[in-house]
């Protein structure tokens, strides 16, 4: 996922969604290998690649990575402590959560734009 800046997007996606950093490794002056997951990862859970956009192409895809569209899909045994959670933060919530036959989900956008889905599986 494109980026700006490293290290407010490693506080942003631990704080915000909750996410532990799984390695930070820095490749070059200006490049580094981050990837974040979720907490309690064991290799099978979801990581995403955090990636500082490097030219102007690249900066402004940040937070519009797919024209728009919902692309990051995270599921949650605890629907209403997440959602709780990103209100606390202040993360915007584009869709109100609403009850799907694939289970409660809300909509929201990330400090860079970008649009995720918030899924739980029904009780």
């Amino acid at each position: 996922m494109l980026v700006s800046d490293y290290d407010e997007a490693i506080a942003y996606y631990s704080t915000a969604l909750g996410f532990c950093l799984i390695e930070d490794t820095v490749l070059s002056d200006t490049k580094r290998w981050v990837v974040m997951g979720t907490k309690g990862d064991t290799g099978k859970g979801c990581r995403v690649l955090l990636a500082k956009a490097s030219n102007s192409v690249q900066k402004e895809f940040i937070g519009n990575q797919s024209g728009g569209r919902v692309f990051l899909f995270l599921y949650t045994d605890s629907f209403d402590d997440f959602h709780r959670n990103l209100l606390n933060h202040e993360v915007e919530i584009v869709n109100s959560p609403r009850d799907e036959e694939y289970g409660r989900v809300l909509v929201f956008r990330d400090m860079y734009g970008n649009l995720w889905d918030l899924i739980s599986t029904m009780p």
